[in-house]
């Protein structure tokens, strides 16, 4: 027991502050341990005070069931081939479950081991990140600045991004870390780590306009995520840190190195056996070019549809929120439009004469230098029946009977039944009598040219350069067979409208959508040449009053300017006169006078009004010319009011657009027809229903329309139109050529297809050719369209005139008067009940008019 007075004393010392003597260590960690605890604390303090000021306006913890982040807009047809897509940010939401967990253990090996171990932040990872960030800044330290980042991190940088833009949120700071790692502890505290995974890998940026892995999977292998191997996997959980730096497209070896990084990764970590490491490491680094479907496809159809959406519901509701675009387009009936539309202006143009090549080689140096190339360009690759090539002239036979040319390693012959259509152009010459006779003149050696692969069988069944002695000179096999062909310099533009669906079902806008963006089928405003008579004719039919027998005078006539002080004196494509003629001559032979002479019947003011109430969108101009095309149409406005004709006269909208849902699912619009088999069943209910409330309007009377259908039938059978007839399907229509050839149309239709084809050169700079009409070089590209968007199905013919206040009788073609069966000139006409002739023709049998009529009914 110790001393109390000693006890005191000590007391005493201590009152009076004389510490006693202690050991020194013991003294320093006491000053330690104090200065410890007040640094813990200022530290805490430091950290606590930092979280509230940098935690100042972070947006908030993002709920994993509203998570709506931009998303692909994708156009469909109607039998849903995917033909466009639209986006800022190409990426495809897909959920947790659907993403292999091999995947997901690629991306914990490669970017974040500890991922499910941590709370969001790595602490010293994160801390040496800001302190080298503030030493570059400061310029203490070289290097750039420097990264540190877990998944949570990762996921947390792109709500940032999100919701204060790239810029900000990237921004290479101590405060933009600072806030992330805050927003990375929030993240942690509100998700599980499968909700981050989600978050995460559906928004990783993977190179080439990949976000998420589901479109990265489709954008380097075309296939689902679930469907990838573990090579294909681990090549794209490689990819974070460096996209272009790894890009498998553009750096190969680096990819596959990256690749074997992340597989050496999940082998040290367990998560994959050595058998497994191995075979994936072997498997070669091969990836597909990102599909273009949007080029590819339909570019003309769905920049349309494109304009449309935009005009309706704005540029960011189609770049960020992942509409669904259902249009009216059948895939098959499109191809057959483009196939037609390409066929025909390369026949055209070759009608017009070669243009020369695309370039010459004067030396051999230079075509040796060009042929190497070419072969490194090509490769192994096997030349391709039908594709075109560029290819060099290397000799030409001192006969001219043909040449040699050379494909890229390929060589080839060239013989002249392959390019006898090569004169010069002389649109004034006719074409099947200045057919070349040698090769020499129109190639030399050293022109580069572009040239077609094709087999001898389709050189000699080419019937408009069919020549028996130079196909005898064609070699049998073993020769590679080209013919020349030219880029062609004149444009086309095809519409085609399902009529009763209201669908449009194919639409070509030009040649080539990525050389001219200009969409010909709703942009080009052309004259419509005879194609508009019909317009002429319906008004004077519903008007007037007047018939397929009423007599139109055919003589010359001279129509007077005051305004412009000019004189119009319109002529026959025949350059003849032939007097009286019925309405019906007229249409089905498409004469000038009369229609000139049914115009100024009907009155300019009332044919304005009845080609706007008909369909049309541009003005009609307001003279006399007008009544032969002289106004310009939209080819697809011309489409709409044959429409209008086939529906007997009921004008109703035309849709590229069937539906439109928004990124759930919703239904924004459907136009869905209640007979397209390709559509929802609960679509074609709803819609179907929804139809029977639109009508549409009735601009004429449907005996006016069956008249006139009729009338139209007759060019086809009997007029400009004949080689429709080549359909085999029961088909009207009308042919249009403007003066000196600029426009060639044909607008034709059958019960179930309307199709407009038009030709013709944007800026005219001289005339298609002086036989270039509507019936030969825009007829056979409706032909060609129409036997493949109509076959193996049966069109019957119009719908039957006995419903209709019609009568049917026999009429003379030359008066106009009623006539018999059997009797020559005679003709079966349809009229409104009560507009009947009333007159006879002189029979020596006596039969009445009364007797014909009754017998008609």
């Amino acid at each position: 027991m110790s001393d109390p007075k000693i006890d005191r004393s000590r007391s005493k010392l201590v009152l009076d502050g004389v510490p006693p003597k202690r050991n020194i260590l013991v003294r320093l960690m006491k000053l330690a341990a104090v200065l410890g605890l007040m640094g813990a604390t200022a530290a805490v303090l430091a950290v606590v005070g930092a979280y509230y000021i940098f935690s100042d306006g972070l947006p908030a913890i993002p709920k994993v069931d509203e998570y709506w982040p931009p998303i692909v807009t994708e156009v469909y047809t109607d039998d849903a081939v995917l033909a466009g897509e639209f986006y800022n940010e190409r990426r495809k939401v897909v959920p947790y479950e659907r993403i292999p967990k091999r995947l997901v253990q690629a991306f914990i090996a490669s970017e974040d081991s500890s991922f499910f171990d941590h709370f969001g932040v790595d602490v010293l990872g994160t801390a040496r990140a800001v302190s080298k960030t503030v030493l570059t800044k400061l310029g203490l330290r070289g290097g750039g600045v420097q990264g540190g980042s877990t998944l949570t991190q990762q996921t947390a940088k792109a709500v940032l991004i999100s919701a204060e833009g790239y810029k900000e949120a990237t921004a290479k700071t101590p405060k933009r870390k600072i806030r992330e790692a805050i927003l990375a502890f929030r993240l942690e505290q509100a998700l599980t780590k499968e909700e981050i995974l989600y978050l995460y890998l559906n928004n990783v940026f993977l190179g080439h306009h990949s976000y998420g892995v589901q479109s990265a999977a489709e954008n380097y292998y075309r296939k689902d995520v679930r469907d990838l191997t573990l090579g294909e996997m681990t090549l794209i959980a490689g990819l974070p840190q460096a996209p272009s730096r790894y890009s498998p497209f553009l750096r190969p070896e680096a990819a596959k190195k990256r690749r074997s990084y992340v597989l050496g990764r999940m082998l040290v970590e367990g998560m994959i056996s050595k058998e497994e490491h191995d075979q994936a490491n072997a498997e070669p680094v091969k990836v597909y070019p990102v599909e273009d479907v949007f080029h590819e496809f339909a570019p003309y159809f769905v920049e349309q549809v494109r304009k449309d959406v935009v005009d309706r519901y704005g540029n960011p509701v189609l770049l960020k929120e992942g509409l669904k675009v259902f249009t009216t387009m059948d895939s098959e009936r499109q191809r057959a439009a483009q196939d037609s539309v390409l066929d025909g202006l390369m026949s055209v143009d070759k009608r017009q004469g070669w243009r020369g090549p695309v370039m010459q080689l004067a030396t051999e140096p230079e075509r040796n230098a060009f042929i190497a190339k070419a072969k490194k360009l090509m490769g192994k690759e096997e030349l391709i029946e039908n594709r075109l090539y560029v290819g060099v002239v290397t000799r030409i036979d001192d006969d001219g009977k043909g040449a040699d040319v050379q494909v890229g390693p390929h060589q080839g012959r060239l013989p002249l039944l392959g390019m006898r259509w090569a004169r010069k152009v002389n649109p004034e010459s006719y074409y099947p009598a200045s057919m070349i006779t040698s090769v020499k003149k129109a190639v030399a050696v050293g022109d580069v040219v572009v040239l077609r692969h094709v087999v001898k069988k389709e050189l000699t069944d080419d019937k408009e350069q069919w020549d028996r002695k130079l196909a005898e000179d064609i070699p049998e096999e073993g020769v590679k067979l080209f013919r020349l062909e030219q880029t062609p310099e004149a444009q086309s533009a095809l519409v085609s409208i399902d009529p009763h669906r209201q669908y449009l079902t194919a639409m070509v806008g030009g040649y080539d959508f990525d050389d001219n963006e200009f969409n010909r089928a709703f942009q080009a405003c052309r004259q419509p040449g005879s194609s508009f008579k019909p317009f002429v004719y319906s008004a004077a039919l519903e008007q007037l009053e007047w018939t397929e027998a009423t007599v139109i005078v055919d003589s010359p006539i001279v129509e007077h300017d005051p305004d412009n002080k000019v004189s119009w004196k319109p002529a026959n494509y025949s350059e003849e006169f032939v007097g009286d003629v019925l309405l019906r001559t007229a249409l089905v032979n498409s004469m000038n006078i009369p229609a000139v002479k049914t115009f100024g019947a009907v009155g300019v003011h009332n044919m304005a009004d009845w080609a706007k109430k008909l369909g049309m969108t541009t003005p009609m101009n307001m003279d006399f010319s007008a009544a032969l095309g002289s106004s310009c149409v939209y080819p697809f406005d011309l489409a709409s009011v044959y429409a209008t004709f086939n529906r007997y006269g009921r004008k109703k909208p035309t849709y590229f657009i069937r539906k439109v849902e928004d990124r759930f699912g919703r239904t924004l619009e459907d136009h869905t027809a209640f007979d397209d088999a390709w559509a929802p069943l609960q679509d074609r209910v709803a819609a179907g229903y929804a139809r029977l409330f639109e009508p549409g309007e009735q601009v004429m009377s449907p005996e006016t329309g069956y008249i006139l259908t009729h009338l139209l039938r007759g060019v086809v059978l009997q007029g400009t139109g004949g080689p429709a007839q080549k359909l085999g399907k029961p088909a009207a229509g009308k042919t249009g050529t403007t003066n000196d050839s600029f426009d060639a149309w044909f607008a034709g239709y059958t019960k179930d297809l309307v199709t407009v084809a038009w030709v013709g050169y944007d800026l005219n700079p001289h005339p298609l050719g002086r036989y270039e009409t509507g019936g030969r070089a825009a007829l056979p590209i409706w032909l060609n369209y129409m036997k493949r968007a109509l076959e193996g199905r049966p069109q019957p013919e119009f719908y039957p005139w006995q419903s209709m206040q019609l009568a049917r009788l026999y009429i003379d073609k030359k008066t106009g008067k009623v006539s018999h069966p059997g009797a020559k000139g005679a003709e079966l006409m349809f009229f409104k009940k009560g507009t009947e002739p009333k007159e006879a023709v002189p029979d020596k049998n006596q039969v009445g008019v009364d007797q014909f009529m009754m017998g008609a009914q």
